[in-house]
């Protein structure tokens, strides 16, 4: 028989002010119903959900107020353009 195991849900937010703080931040982050909570107030916010599971494991290893580390930029910025493309296409830009 072949044992299935599900992961728990795990969601990591993020927050960018250009000009008043050098990096993306963590601002939120945490697994299970907590994950569920972050994600249903992005969606009530009308705020993009991007999946990577990889991105969250290694950003889930930061603390809250954190600001996320240079070699974590170039993957970070990857999820900001996604966001930003979706802002754009909803006219929010």
């Amino acid at each position: 028989m072949k044992e299935i195991r599900l992961k728990r849900k795990e969601a990591v937010a993020l927050t960018y002010k250009p000009g008043l703080i050098d990096a993306p931040t963590i601002v939120a982050k945490g697994k299970g119903k907590v994950a569920e909570n972050i994600l249903a107030k992005a969606e009530e916010n009308n705020i993009p959900i991007q999946e990577d599971a990889s991105l969250v494991e290694l950003l889930g290893q930061l603390d809250i107020n954190q600001s996320i580390p240079e070699e974590l930029y170039q993957a970070v910025a990857e999820v900001f353009a996604f966001v930003y493309k979706l802002d754009k296409e909803k006219g929010n830009y």
